[in-house]
Formats: structure tokens, C-alpha cells, sequence
């Protein structure tokens, strides 16, 4: 059965780890492209767009997939929608890993804004030191606010985005720890933090370390994501994907080729 992970996430790449192997399954890993240098997977991987509804439509008939795993980060909407539509118009199974988001602790400072523009505006106009926790592609909305001095810190280099003239980059691939975020914060005096809300484990101990420390966090609300059948972990994923196995079509091919 020929299956296509949409990835870049945790959940993606364990649930690639999970399906590595086993011959029921030919699995493809998508992933978009933005790490340069992103982990090896155990599963056969692709890189990069894949044009639209129309291209990935076109990609899902050419390779024959019989059913598809939605494992993308929660900020990442747009390939969310064209999976939908795309798996819909060929009456490919969809399944969607939703990974719970983060709940505020009674301690924790957060001010909620929708967008990357209103983090920057929440800011306010008095110059604060603030570490901003994003991807590289989401540093361009702090330019319009040039009075901070941030700390970004990623994995690779913003390429051609405008960025706040007073930044620093600091190049770095996690997970970090308690301690680690602690003392990072504390060195870099930081007045304020942006973030996503992305509910991911491996990252929650910068929440834990703003929440110690007393430092407001400005969180990014996440954006509405399109899903198909909805699953909680990559193991559920498993499970699903057994379903649809012992149901496919007997031709092999995929549902509506």
C-alpha cells in the first residue's frame, strides 16, 4: 500500500520511524524544505512543494497513493487545505495528526495575539530585549518594530527576508532543557518572549523557563487547519493506516485513478 506522510514534525518522523520497514506499507516522507539540512529519515523522502491543490493532485495520482498521513506542523494551514482538497478530488483516505496545543499555567504571563503582525505591535513602543522563538521565515513582521533588540535563534540562515536591524541570530537545533533555556534567557536579560503555540513537548521547557523567571510571553495563536479523519498520535496513525489497508481496493490502485 503506497502512502505519502506530509511532514516536518515530530510526529511525522516517528511516525516514519514507525513504518520504516514494514512491508505492508510504501511510504513516502514529504517534507517542505524550509530546514536546509534537516534529520536523515528511515523512509524514502522527497523535498519541497508541490505546486498547489493541482500539483499535489497530480503527484498523488502519478504515484498511485492509496492513503495519506497529514503529520504537519499545526502553523503549517496552507498544505493542510490543499491536502483536503486534493485527497477529496481523488477519493484518497486522509488522516490528520493533531497535536494538542500548550495550556497556560496560572503562572504564566501570555498575552494571545492572532498573527505575527500583532505580536510585533504587542510589543509595545518602549524598546525591550525579546527573544523571538520563531522559524526564519516568520522574522520579516518584526522589522516594522525596529526599537527592540532581539535574539532569534534558528536552525538555519534567514535568506532574504528583512529583518529588525537590532537582531542577533543565534544558530542552534534543540531539544533544550530546563537548565539550558533558563540560563540562556537570564544571560540575554530578556524583557519578553515570542512564540507559537505549537504544543510540542521537546520545546515546552522555554515555557517552563519563562514561567520561572516571570517573563511575558506573547504567543502566536494558531491558524485554522483544514483536517481529515482526526488522529492524536503518530501510533493512532498506525492504526488507521492498518484500516485502511485491510480495505483498499484490490486493483492497487488509488481510489478514483
Amino acid at each position: 500500500m503506497r502512502v505519502l506522510i506530509l511532514g516536518g514534525s515530530t510526529e511525522a518522523s516517528e511516525l516514519a520511524r514507525l513504518l520504516a520497514g514494514d512491508r505492508r506499507f510504501e511510504t513516502t516522507l514529504s517534507m517542505a524544505g524550509r530546514t536546509l539540512n534537516p534529520k536523515e529519515q528511515p523512509v524514502h523522502t522527497r523535498r519541497g512543494g508541490f505546486g498547489g491543490i493541482d500539483g499535489l493532485a497530480t503527484w498523488l495520482q502519478q504515484k498511485a497513493i492509496q492513503a495519506v498521513v497529514d503529520a504537519t506542523h499545526p502553523y503549517a494551514a496552507q498544505i493542510s487545505f490543499n491536502a483536503v482538497a486534493a485527497c477529496q478530488r481523488l477519493a484518497i483516505p486522509l488522516a490528520t495528526v493533531l497535536r494538542p496545543s500548550w495550556r497556560p499555567h496560572p503562572d504564566d504571563l501570555w498575552r494571545d495575539v492572532e498573527n505575527f503582525d500583532a505580536a510585533a505591535d504587542a510589543l509595545g513602543p518602549e524598546p525591550r530585549r525579546v527573544f523571538l522563538s520563531l522559524g526564519r521565515q516568520e522574522l520579516g513582521a518584526f522589522a516594522n518594530s525596529p526599537q527592540h533588540h532581539y535574539i532569534a535563534r534558528m536552525i538555519d540562515p534567514p535568506d532574504g527576508i528583512a529583518l529588525p536591524p537590532d537582531i542577533r541570530l543565534v544558530f542552534d537545533r534543540g531539544p533544550f532543557d530546563l537548565q539550558a533555556e533558563t540560563a540562556l534567557l537570564r544571560h540575554e536579560r530578556i524583557d519578553v518572549m515570542v512564540c507559537k503555540n505549537s504544543g510540542a513537548a521537546a520545546v515546552y521547557p522555554k515555557i517552563e523557563a519563562t514561567r520561572g523567571l516571570g517573563i511575558p510571553v506573547v504567543m502566536i495563536a494558531r491558524p485554522h487547519k483544514a483536517c481529515g479523519d482526526a488522529l492524536e498520535n503518530p501510533g493512532s496513525a498506525i492504526g488507521w493506516l492498518e484500516r485502511q489497508f485491510t480495505h483498499r481496493p484490490t486493483s492497487g490502485s488509488a481510489r478514483g485513478v
